[in-house]
């Protein structure tokens, strides 16, 4: 008898079937969409904000001539600082300019957000009026501003002869200087910190204020227990804003650098000016790293205070 034996069948590979698409929830596409809007950003400040700044500390530790020779010198351009009269000066008027402009410009701004909060004909264009000084280059402004002022022969001086005080220099006058220059400021940034406020005035709902004036609340109460509790977020951050843009932004630079160049008498020289000097006038490459790292240290700690106290602008929120 004859047996026929078959070889084993080789296992049938499995086939998978394809895996569904899971569909993109809505809260992922709205993810990725902040992380593409945020990148630009982000890379910016990383090539123009961090970057810099690591270098900047960095140069701090030598001297440089500015010629490309850097010499190690340690701590020593820190321990400059301390015997620096000019850059005390610097400080002081920098402060100074800080707690004028920064209220003033707040105040003013917000007043400007609730005079254009309502809507009335012509409203677009008033809003427009207001911050069309902001679009405007600082160094455009600061040349109008200049031209306005020039002593005995400016727009101003001539409308304030017949007060008899056609003669002043606004800008050529020391104890006048620092003021002028605080008005120019918030004659710029009055437009644009006007329309932040305004975006927050616009979230605050209309139904709390109408339940307050049925209550019999006047308009400052209305003001004081309805409007500004809700408005604290929005107030901060233009107060940190400003106070940062006061410090370390183009208005404390290129604004006073082309109406006075830190004049007369160095009554208008800010911080920003007196390291851009010392770097670039006095090729003290390496004193002026290490005055920028002070500074920015100092505005961050002054930041963060204002964050710890306020709790970000909720105060006493949880």
């Amino acid at each position: 008898m004859v047996t026929t034996t078959t070889a084993p069948s080789k296992p049938r590979a499995k086939t998978s079937a394809p895996r569904p698409k899971v569909p993109m929830t809505k809260k992922r596409r709205e993810a990725l969409a902040a992380y593409a809007f945020l990148a630009p950003d982000v890379l910016g400040l990383l090539a123009f904000v961090a970057v810099p700044m690591v270098l900047a500390f960095g140069v701090a530790f030598f001297k440089v001539d500015g010629f490309g020779n850097y010499q190690y010198v340690g701590l020593a351009n820190y321990q400059l600082m301390g015997s620096d009269d000019q850059l005390w000066s610097s400080l002081k008027i920098t402060a100074i300019y800080v707690v004028t402009f920064v209220p003033i410009a707040f105040v003013i701004s917000f007043a400007l957000a609730m005079l254009v909060r309502n809507h009335f004909r012509g409203i677009g264009w008033v809003r427009s009026a207001f911050f069309l000084p902001h679009v405007v280059s600082l160094v455009v402004v600061a040349l109008i501003w200049q031209f306005l002022l020039v002593d005995k022969r400016g727009a101003i001086s001539r409308l304030l002869s017949p007060l008899g005080l056609g003669d002043v220099s606004f800008l050529g006058t020391p104890s006048l200087a620092l003021g002028t220059y605080v008005v120019i400021s918030v004659w710029f940034v009055m437009g644009y910190q006007m329309l932040v406020l305004l975006a927050g005035l616009k979230d605050v709902p209309k139904e709390l204020e109408d339940a307050a004036q049925i209550d019999g609340a006047s308009t400052w109460q209305r003001f004081r227990y309805v409007i500004w509790p809700l408005m604290r977020p929005t107030s901060f951050f233009v107060v940190v804003n400003s106070t940062i843009g006061a410090v370390t932004g183009l208005q404390a630079f290129d604004l006073v650098f082309v109406l006075t160049k830190g004049g007369p008498a160095r009554a208008t020289s800010t911080v920003v000016l007196y390291i851009y000097e010392q770097a670039f006038t006095f090729n003290n490459m390496g004193y002026a790293a290490a005055l920028t790292t002070v500074v920015v240290a100092l505005l961050v700690a002054c930041t963060g205070l204002m964050f710890a106290f306020t709790k970000g602008g909720r105060f006493d929120e949880d």
